[in-house]
C-alpha cells in the first residue's frame, strides 16, 4: 500500500497522469488492466482519472461518466457504477467482454458495487476527502 497526499486539483491530476504512463510502460498486455476508484462524492476520483487519461494521450475531456454508466475511448474505458442497483446490470454494457480483451484498461468507480465481476488482482484506489483541496490517495 501507498498512500500519497495532493494539496490541490494539478496535483491530483499528476498523480493519475503518471499512474497511466507507468501503466502503459509496465507487461500487462496479456489481459486487461482494472483500477477500483473508491472513495466519497468530491473526494478527487474524476479529477485523477482527467490526469489519467491525459497519461495515456487521449485528448477528450474527462468527465465523470455517472449518467452514462461508460464513457470509452480507444482502449480505455471508464465506467461509473455509481447509479448500478444490481451488479448483473453492469453485464449489460458488455462489460465481460471488455474485461476479457488484452491490452484494455478499465477504470471503475464506485466499484463494490460490481464486485462479484471484478477480478481479485486489480490495483484498488482509495480517495479520502481531507478539506477543500487536500486529499489523500491510496492505492495497492
Amino acid at each position: 500500500m501507498q498512500t500519497i497526499i495532493t494539496h490541490n486539483n494539478s496535483e491530483t491530476q499528476k498523480l493519475g497522469e503518471d499512474l497511466a504512463k507507468n501503466i502503459l510502460m509496465s507487461e500487462f498486455k496479456d489481459r486487461a488492466q482494472v483500477l477500483g476508484l473508491t472513495g466519497n462524492l468530491g473526494g478527487g476520483k474524476t479529477t485523477f482519472m482527467q490526469g489519467f487519461a491525459k497519461g495515456l494521450g487521449i485528448k477528450e475531456k474527462i468527465l465523470s461518466p455517472t449518467f452514462v454508466i461508460m464513457k470509452h475511448f480507444g482502449n480505455f474505458y471508464h465506467i461509473d457504477c455509481y447509479r448500478i442497483n444490481k451488479p448483473e446490470e453492469i453485464l449489460e454494457i458488455g462489460f465481460k467482454e471488455i474485461l476479457a480483451k488484452p491490452g484494455n484498461i478499465i477504470a471503475v468507480e464506485w466499484p463494490e458495487k460490481i464486485e462479484k465481476f471484478l477480478p481479485k488482482d486489480m490495483t484498488y484506489i482509495d480517495f479520502e476527502f481531507i478539506d477543500d483541496n487536500t486529499r489523500k490517495i491510496t492505492y495497492n
